[in-house]
Parts: structure tokens; C-alpha cells; sequence
């Protein structure tokens, strides 16, 4: 119990403690589980605003508690809370669950309770192995919608990793960091500028319409500076059960960071779902699951060097490579589409649709999949019978972005200098471009000395978010007209759709499948927009209005 006070104790030291009023303290204790640190639970609050404060979070620069106190507290009913101080727990009568779900060890119990927990200041390596569970909804903040210019207490908004600032390479990781920070804010401004002068503001549009829209271009182009380590705050909402499966997987992590930060989910969940999580660090449990997960992936470091190497991995350009995929998928696929309409088994309707005629199998096609007036309007699970492995190389950016899908399979390799880094045209035409590369140099040269140092995981943390990873996207024809409609829209971020787009292509004209390709009417294969979000702030000014747009 000391040692993890101890460990407890470091980790709030790592962070900003946000400083509240006697007044606003005696509000807080009534909904969030503690106040001094950087993950707590919402407790004691209707759904809706729960829900409501987590989409406002992932625009917003504010942590959750004082954006709770700014803008959603004058709107409640409080008086009735008064007595309630959710910091020191729930006592609650758990005898049926205790009973239920760790006795008898049914986990269909620990599905029916969720818990919306809030994880702030995570670096962007912690925010990925947060997001990596399927079963649970995640929230992150925008890099596009928020400035990292700012100093809380003085401080840039990135990790200081406990150990590295302990060693010898302390001042250097703290002084190269707040220089890469240096650079974003000088930037950022600049490029603002740059924008302006490229696209006049409209006279139709509102002066704050055209000025959101020309931030997020600016911060679009500059955010490949920032390092790994630069934190962002991420809002969950998941089971006990997942839960319970996340924090396994966190306590068997290389990275220190994901570790500390797993022992105070569970510290704030034991406080509203105890019987839920009781399992995680219980030596014949939990801790023998996360072990045998540590071990597994330390033979698979060794090996892999073993038989793979040193090779040289590097590739100076990025790349969306299709590697795996059924060339008998359409057929399939209209198998599985006729498949609940008939009474024949699949073999049978596999054997006629091989006879059909092209155009018959596009007649079933068509009627499978309709009219579709949107991309939420999506066809059913046939769809889901082809699939589809990308291999692809692209910016940590944009990597950020496309794994946070849920419903597909996707592995990464760690973020390293190696694969050169990703420049943004309007970096270049701004005359910016010997900035940006003094900051990728200074990223990589950090990266190589943390490494040289023995922190091998954390050296992560030097590389700006323009480098390139490796990663694969393993994902079915559903899940694949999904994720392309979703992040080929002009809106998006130029890195990411230029990925799905090329997804959609290889779909088409590698696989061959374009009767699949063709029920993916939403994609949008436009090049680079002058300022992506222009559209979107008009029509969400219009909602605010009602006016048309």
C-alpha cells in the first residue's frame, strides 16, 4: 500500500493541479470522485450532461471540472446534491454483485454498469493505448480546434516522464521540448496570416465563422511539430467489464506513463464500480492475466531481433499498401445478402450466384444496398463477409486520427524517427519550411540521445507528430465504407484523407471489387480544400441561428 502512495504521489507531481475556490470545491465534491488529479469519475449527474460535457471537452482547452463549473453548472438543479461528496466514495450495498460477479464469476454482470472517467493530461503515447479497446466510446481533444501555445502554471502541455528528467538528460528532454513548443506558437500565427491572405474572407461569412476556419487550417499545418509527449485530454465511456480489460492490458505496458496511469483508473473506478474491477490486481487474477501479457510481448521483442535483426526500415515516402484480401468476395458477399431470404443453405446460394450474370449480381447488389441519401445510411452485415489488411506509412498525425475506429483490427510499431517526416505544403508556401525542419532535426536528435540513454520506450515521447509510423488497418467492407466515407469528407485533415482515399482506390482497382468500391457513394476523392472547415462552420452557425445556410 506505500509503494503505490508512493507511485500515487509521483504521478500527481508529474502533473498541473488545478487550483479551485472553498466555493467551487464544495460544487465539485458533489460530481467528480476527487479533485487534485488528473484522472476522476462523473458521478451523480444525468446522462445527457455527462454526455454533453465530454462532447464539449474535445473543444475546449479547459479541464472537464472547470468546464463544468464555467458552463454547465449555472444550467443544473444543485440544491438537492448538497449533502453528497463523491470524493470519498459511494457507500453502497454491492452484497448482490459481490456475490453474482466474483463468486460465481458470471461477466455478463460487469457489462451492465458504465462509468464515464476522465483521463487528462495524457500524452499522445498514452492517449493510443487508451483508445485501444473496442468495446468502450472515447473522446480525445482536437489538436485542430485548440492552441498548445498556452502555459498552465507556466508549464507547456506536455509529459515530463519521471525517470528522464531524474537522469542526466533531464534539462536537455525539458529545454528541447519547450523549444519544439517555441516553434508551434511562433508558427502557428504566421501561417494564420498566410491564410488569410490566400483566401479573403467571404462577405456572406461571419467574422467568427472565417476565423475558426482559418485557425484550424493554421493549426492543421503546424501541429506536426508537436512532440508525442504533448497531452491531450481524453473522456471514456466503457463497462466494468472493459474496463477491467483495459487496465490489464495498462498494467503489462513498457510504458511507465500507461502503468501509473492504470493505478489511478483504478483507484477512482473503485470508488462508484469496486465489485467490477476488484479482480485486476489480485495476484491468482489480474496480475497473473497482465503478466502473462508482459511476458508474451518481451519473447516477441526477442525473437524478433533475433530473426529479423537490424535491417534498416527506412522509407522516404508515405504509402497505403493493400496486402491481404479474398478475390472471391463479391461473390460472397451477394451469397451473404440473399443468405436470410431464402430458405437454401449457403453452399447452394453460393453455387447460384456463381452462375448468375453479372448484372444479376448487381441487381442484388442494388436492391441490398438502395438509396443512400447519407453515409449514415448503411448497408447490413453481408458487408461484412470481404475483407480488407492495409499496411500503411503515413504521419503519427494522421495515425492518431484513423485508430480510434473502433470496429476494426489495428496494430502499430513504435514511433521512431525512421520513416523521415511528413511537411505540409502550406508550410513551404508560407516560407516556414527551415523552421519546421530545425524542429523535426531537434525532435530526432532528442529521440536518438533519450534512446542512447536506456529509455528505450520513452525516447517516443522526443518524435513530433509529422514523423511517420508504420501501422495496419485490418477491417471488413462495412467497417471499410465507414472509416473511408468518414475521413475522405473535406472537412478532414488533408494527412488522413489522402490514406483513405488511396484505401478506397486499392479497394477498386487491386482487389478488383468495385461493385464494393461503388456502394462507397459518400467517399470523397476531392484534392486538398482551401480551408476545410469553412463548410462546417457555416452550417453550425446556421444551427445556432436557424438560419439557412
Amino acid at each position: 500500500m506505500r509503494a503505490r502512495s508512493a507511485l500515487l504521489s509521483l504521478a500527481v507531481s508529474a502533473y498541473v493541479v488545478e487550483q479551485y475556490t472553498e466555493s467551487e470545491q464544495d460544487v465539485l465534491r458533489r460530481y467528480f470522485t476527487n479533485l487534485d488529479q488528473p484522472v476522476f469519475a462523473l458521478v451523480n449527474l444525468p446522462e445527457v450532461v455527462k454526455g454533453a460535457l465530454f462532447a464539449r471537452y474535445s473543444r475546449s482547452s479547459k479541464s472537464l471540472r472547470r468546464l463544468f463549473l464555467d458552463e454547465f453548472v449555472g444550467e443544473l438543479d444543485i440544491e438537492g446534491d448538497a449533502s453528497i461528496d463523491a470524493t470519498v466514495g459511494l457507500a453502497r450495498a454491492e452484497e448482490l454483485y459481490e456475490k453474482v460477479f466474483f463468486e460465481y464469476g458470471d461477466d455478463s454482470v460487469a457489462q451492465l454498469g458504465g462509468i464515464h472517467l476522465a483521463c487528462e493530461q495524457a500524452s499522445n503515447l498514452l492517449t493510443k493505448i487508451l483508445e485501444w479497446g473496442r468495446l468502450a466510446a472515447y473522446l480525445e481533444q482536437s489538436t485542430r480546434y485548440i492552441a498548445y501555445d498556452a502555459r498552465p502554471q507556466g508549464r507547456y502541455r506536455y509529459y515530463r516522464d519521471p525517470e528522464v528528467l531524474a537522469s542526466s538528460l533531464g534539462t536537455r528532454y525539458v529545454g528541447d521540448l519547450d523549444r519544439l513548443f517555441d516553434c508551434y506558437a511562433e508558427l502557428a500565427p504566421q501561417i494564420e496570416d498566410h491564410v488569410r491572405r490566400l483566401t479573403p474572407k467571404d462577405a456572406a461569412d461571419s467574422d467568427f465563422v472565417y476565423r475558426q476556419a482559418v485557425k484550424a487550417k493554421a493549426l492543421d499545418a503546424v501541429r506536426g511539430i508537436l512532440p508525442a509527449a504533448a497531452q491531450s485530454n481524453v473522456g471514456i465511456y466503457a463497462t466494468g467489464q472493459a474496463y477491467e480489460q483495459m487496465l490489464l492490458r495498462m498494467r503489462a505496458d513498457p510504458l511507465p506513463e500507461a502503468r501509473t496511469y492504470a493505478d489511478m483508473m483504478l483507484a477512482e473506478l473503485r470508488k462508484v464500480i469496486p465489485s467490477f474491477v476488484r479482480r485486476v490486481d489480485l495476484p491468482d487474477r489480474g496480475q497473473v492475466a497482465s503478466d502473462y501479457l508482459e511476458r508474451n510481448r518481451e519473447a516477441m521483442d526477442a525473437v524478433a531481433g533475433e530473426l529479423l535483426g537490424d535491417a534498416d526500415p527506412f522509407d522516404d515516402e508515405a504509402r497505403v499498401d493493400l496486402v491481404d484480401y479474398d478475390p472471391d468476395a463479391e461473390v460472397k458477399m451477394v451469397a451473404s445478402m440473399l443468405y436470410p431470404h431464402t430458405h437454401l443453405s449457403e453452399l447452394q446460394i453460393e453455387d447460384r450466384v456463381r452462375a448468375m450474370s453479372v448484372e444479376e449480381r448487381l441487381q442484388v447488389v442494388r436492391a441490398y444496398v438502395g438509396e443512400r441519401e447519407n453515409r449514415r445510411h448503411r448497408p447490413g452485415r453481408a458487408l461484412e463477409r470481404p475483407f480488407y489488411r492495409f499496411d500503411v506509412l503515413a504521419d503519427y498525425g494522421a495515425f492518431r486520427d484513423l485508430q480510434r475506429h473502433r470496429m476494426l483490427t489495428v496494430e502499430w510499431q513504435r514511433l521512431s524517427p525512421y520513416h523521415g517526416y511528413t511537411r505540409p505544403p502550406l508550410v513551404d508556401d508560407a516560407g516556414l519550411t527551415d523552421e519546421f525542419d530545425e524542429a523535426m532535426e531537434r525532435s530526432g536528435e532528442l529521440f536518438d540521445a533519450v534512446r542512447a540513454a536506456g529509455f528505450e520506450t520513452q525516447a517516443s515521447y522526443a518524435v513530433s507528430l509529422a514523423y511517420r509510423v508504420r501501422f495496419n488497418l485490418n477491417l471488413n467492407a462495412r467497417s471499410a465504407m465507414h472509416t473511408i466515407e468518414l475521413r475522405s469528407i473535406p472537412q478532414g485533415h488533408p494527412a488522413y484523407r489522402r490514406v483513405v482515399q488511396a484505401m478506397h482506390k486499392l479497394i477498386e482497382q487491386k482487389a478488383g471489387h468495385r461493385a464494393i468500391a461503388a456502394m462507397m457513394t459518400h467517399v470523397n476523392h476531392s484534392t486538398e480544400a482551401e480551408l476545410e472547415r469553412l463548410e462546417a462552420e457555416r452550417r453550425a452557425e446556421a444551427k445556432r441561428t436557424g438560419s439557412a445556410v
